[in-house]
């Protein structure tokens, strides 16, 4: 049976500069989308590129006292050469400088022309040269660029313009009929409440204030402007011919599947280029989701700020699959996500090297101290053995729902369960102590059979997240790599098989202090003290006062670190969300008024801090054992508050 086609597209990185970690991120998300894509089963098609035209790209050029080529081919090199250290899967990357792409551009612009899409007007206006785009003054916020908030200059040239109010009403019926097209539903609000809705007006798509772009053939004093080449990557890179002869990759692999962008070019991939497709006669991609960015400690990341962090940088730290288990794992679903070195250090510390690298160690030390390296399943087995297969089988389904709906960070969470599923079954079965008992040796080597087999299924799934990990895992085990249909089934492991004698050590645990030493030397600027900007009047909120309190009154609270390990909505309610919450050794449910600023895909996992000896109540007619506590700023937005560092459920809070 012919395979399923899965056509995945990150948005072509520009070629400005050298790629951050924030920007490596999406190349990274992309890729283990498409790994476990292949996994299910799919024809994969994953393309990525560059986008090399453009004003900036002159200017910096110019600066360089190259010729804006020389300056591309380095600077694309430097991206290519990213996205491979970061052992990525694209099948195709796609320069916009490549001679097929250049020619489609042209031909695309001649028939948009010809169709009457395209006239040639008269433009006057404010122009963001880093962001290559054109705003009218009631589009600046105070004055500047409402896309990155830098200066905007007065621009005025010939131009031809695009008739984008022709398609927009069909846009918006698209929009409406097709809720999945945008994710996540907020970035869908943003685009129909602030552009398509208040109207849209004529796009400028050709420029004559530089020339290192790609010529309008028939009128060469215009270059083709920059989204217009750069959106139609999508299609010119499987072989979308404009004269009708598009070849069979492009009849099989449009429409993409899957546009995966950052939040801050969705308006470009969301409204300007399903138009684009409208003008073509060719069906808009299924879907375009925009992510987070993903943020250094203190912000945004800035050259001059010096808290840029780069994807070579951390890998000479961490090694690869660390450093992309911390960019998908960290990463909310549609909230900005925080990287800083000492996090970097504490999950590999915490996730990497004790939850997984020493279940791993553990287990294959074992076998190979009571048995030689021999895992034979005895079939001797106790209820918690149930209980550990149980989980095992169900969690390759809870990773398909995640992945289904996007959510990678949740879904790698779900894999991390099996693990600390494993490494709680050898607390249960203890079997240091069953060693100990001759009587009970096939006992002890059914337990090691379990462990092993679980850390199959576990090391199967985490192939698309941490690819070389799982082949480091499966190696040490002499196990064969399994298909996510093989996880139906606990028991595949070979009874007899043997697992390496020397066990490798997959993550070692970093010193913070040495670590931090190491940075403050790559980065002076990193070490440097902040400067500390003032504080604006709305950046501080003044509440009444409660009456005073003694300690003793304090006393009186309870205040513990719980996990939230399950979350739905209070039906019949627009504010509630019902929580399960584990409290040390038990689990509560809470009741909350937070639903609308939280999900319950979003609770579950975090870590929060809980009220636990406040007397029960019922809301909306459920039981609520406790409360959890948020901030709230001036305008009733609410933030969980949760421990600045990985604690266990049940740590009290003092």
């Amino acid at each position: 049976m012919e395979k399923q086609k899965y056509y995945i597209t990150t948005a072509i990185a520009y070629t400005s500069g050298k790629p951050h970690i924030g920007n490596t991120y999406e190349i990274v998300l992309a890729d283990a989308i498409a790994r476990y894509k292949r996994q299910q089963g799919y024809d994969v098609f994953f393309q990525t590129g560059t986008d090399e035209h453009g004003q900036k790209i002159e200017l910096k050029a110019a600066e360089a006292g190259i010729t804006p080529k020389q300056y591309v081919d380095n600077v694309a090199g430097e991206i290519r050469r990213i996205w491979d250290l970061m052992n990525t899967s694209y099948d195709k990357f796609i320069r916009t400088t490549d001679e097929d792409h250049e020619k489609q551009v042209q031909k695309i612009f001649k028939k948009m022309y010809a169709k009457g899409d395209i006239y040639k007007g008269y433009y006057e206006g404010m122009y963001c040269t880093p962001c290559e785009s054109f705003f009218t003054e009631s589009q600046l916020v105070d004055g500047k660029c409402p896309d990155c908030g830098r200066p905007c200059v007065p621009a005025k040239e010939e131009a031809y313009f695009f008739k984008m109010s022709k398609y927009a009403d069909r846009l918006i019926e698209y929009i409406n009929t097709h809720p999945e097209f945008i994710q996540p539903e907020s970035r869908k609000n943003e685009m129909m409440n602030n552009f398509l809705l208040p109207g849209l007006q004529d796009l400028c798509v050709s420029r004559t204030s530089f020339k290192w772009g790609i010529p309008v053939d028939f009128d060469p004093n215009h270059v083709v402007y920059v989204w217009l080449d750069a959106l139609t990557n999508y299609i010119t890179g499987i072989g979308y011919d404009c004269d009708g002869e598009s070849t069979e990759q492009f009849a099989k692999n449009w429409p993409a599947d899957l546009h995966l962008i950052g939040k801050d070019i969705i308006r470009f991939h969301t409204i300007y280029w399903p138009i684009f497709l409208m003008s073509l006669d060719l069906p808009l991609p299924k879907q375009v989701f925009g992510h987070p960015w993903l943020l250094q400690g203190d912000g945004k990341m800035s050259k001059s700020k010096g808290n840029v962090i780069y994807a070579d940088e951390l890998v000479d730290f961490f090694g690869v699959d660390a450093v992309r288990y911390f960019v998908l794992h960290e990463m909310p679903f549609d909230n900005d996500g925080v990287i800083t070195w000492e996090l970097m250090v504490e999950r590999l510390n915490s996730e990497l090297a004790n939850t997984l690298g020493n279940l791993v160690n553990r287990t294959i030390s074992m076998s190979n101290k009571y048995f030689g390296g021999v895992v034979e399943n005895k079939n001797v087995t106790e209820p918690v053995d149930n209980d550990l297969k149980e989980f095992a089988l169900a969690v390759p389904g809870k990773v398909a729902e995640k992945m289904e709906k996007l959510r990678v960070a949740d879904a790698m969470t779900e894999v991390f369960s099996l693990f600390k599923r494993c490494n709680k079954y050898i607390d249960e079965t203890m079997p240091w102590a069953l060693a100990k008992d001759e009587s009970k040796k096939d006992r002890l080597a059914t337990v090691l059979y379990n462990l092993v087999e679980g850390i199959c299924i576990g090391a199967t799934l985490l192939e698309a997240f941490m690819p070389e990990t799982t082949e480091r895992i499966l190696g040490q085990l002499n196990a064969q790599k399994r298909t996510l249909e093989d996880l139906e089934t606990f028991g595949l492991y070979p009874s007899g098989g043997s697992v390496t004698e020397k066990p490798e050590i997959l993550f070692a645990r970093l010193d913070i202090k040495e670590v931090m030493a190491k940075v403050e030397k790559l980065h002076p600027a990193a070490a440097e003290e902040p400067v500390q900007e003032e504080k604006k009047e709305e950046d501080v909120i003044d509440i009444e006062a409660k009456p005073e309190i003694t300690f003793d009154d304090f006393e009186k609270l309870q205040f513990q670190v719980g996990e939230i390990i399950a979350c739905e909505a209070v039906k019949k309610s627009r504010k509630l969300l019902c929580s399960q919450v584990k409290i040390g050794s038990q689990v509560r449910q809470i009741v909350s008024g937070i639903k609308a600023h939280y999900s319950p895909e979003e609770m579950v996992g975090k870590k929060v801090m809980v009220v636990t000896n406040l007397k029960p109540a019922k809301l909306a007619g459920i039981m609520s054992e406790g409360m959890i506590l948020c901030a709230e700023d001036a305008q009733g937005n609410l933030s969980l508050m949760t421990p600045e560092r990985e604690m266990p459920a049940g740590a009290e809070i003092c």
